[in-house]
């Protein structure tokens, strides 16, 4: 079994589990501590639970209630093995697109096909929700980085929210990346229209070409212009690589810490300031340091779970 499947019959399993009568505040909590112990686990309850309340022959046919109690793992047997079944065969219990779920974890890189012929790529710890059809695209982004080729329909534009912010375009290629409240849209091919979402008085929208990027973050939005190759270097995760043009040392190390559980800290403020430049993997912690070790004499401590740079 593969640890997706296990996943999702876990998850099967808490869904099925909680429509029992006895199900306690205890047994919340537990559901609670299972579910914020990874986002694979949220993505497989979530669409689970989605699946549940679509899926019209339930509630067409409400199973009897027993005349004596049974164990859920009897009574919902027939059920769970066919949710798992479906899971299994890479099917989705909603009746059409709305309400996919796409995540990865840290360090994790996937690629989803959307139904409309639209392609998405998604980066390292990532969440997004997706109600796409041929008639209706709509994406949210939760949290992390996408980039998506969007497959050209005049008639349907592509709306992504991120945020505070909402991005439309008919058919092109770029990227978007949510860190809390601060959004960056980067723009490869094609045209793109950013607005902000509920602004307390009206804003005219940033239209961004190729090789720009915005960065919005509250009522701000900042459009830089830039090569179409400088605007791609910005999405160099999709070749497993990170690519820093004069980033101080303590971005850099941001960026690493995306893509990594183990996690570079920097505690001198003068190694922090450092402007470096240079193409890492994403995953190549111990190279990253032992070069700023050699070519600026830096103090490097290593344990299991952390790289620290002291000075």
């Amino acid at each position: 079994m593969t640890p997706a499947v296990h996943i999702e019959e876990e998850a099967a399993r808490w869904l099925l589990r909680r429509e029992e009568p006895g199900w306690s505040e205890a047994d919340a909590q537990a559901l609670e501590a299972w579910l914020t112990d990874s986002s694979a686990h949220q993505a497989a309850f979530w669409r689970l639970e989605h699946g549940w309340r679509r899926a019209d022959r339930l509630a067409a046919r409400p199973l009897p209630a027993p005349k004596t109690k049974t164990p859920w793992s009897r009574r919902f047997a027939p059920l769970a093995a066919s949710l798992v079944a479906l899971i299994g065969a890479g099917v989705w219990l909603a009746h059409d697109a709305a309400g996919r779920v796409y995540a990865t974890d840290v360090g994790g890189h996937e690629v989803a096909p959307l139904p409309d012929g639209t392609r998405v790529e998604l980066n390292t710890d990532t969440k997004l929700r997706a109600d796409v059809t041929r008639e209706h695209r709509e994406v949210w982004l939760d949290k992390g980085e996408a980039y998506f080729e969007v497959a050209h329909d005049k008639a349907h534009p592509f709306t992504i929210y991120a945020g505070k912010r909402k991005v439309t375009v008919l058919g092109t290629k770029f990227s978007v990346r949510r860190t809390g409240d601060e959004v960056q849209v980067t723009v490869v091919e094609g045209r793109v229209r950013v607005d902000p979402v509920d602004a307390p008085k009206p804003t005219p929208p940033a239209v961004l070409t190729p090789g720009q990027i915005a960065i919005a973050k509250g009522a701000a939005t900042l459009v830089t212009p830039k090569t179409v190759a400088a605007a791609q270097s910005e999405l160099s995760w999709r070749q497993g690589m990170l690519v820093f043009d004069q980033y101080t040392v303590e971005r850099a190390a941001e960026e690493f810490n995306r893509y990594n559980r183990r996690k570079i800290i920097v505690t001198s403020p003068e190694a922090a300031a450092i402007r470096i430049g240079g193409t890492f993997e994403t995953d190549n912690i111990d190279g990253f340091v032992e070069l700023l070790q050699q070519g600026y004499g830096l103090k490097i401590e290593k344990t299991d779970d952390s790289v620290k740079i002291t000075g």
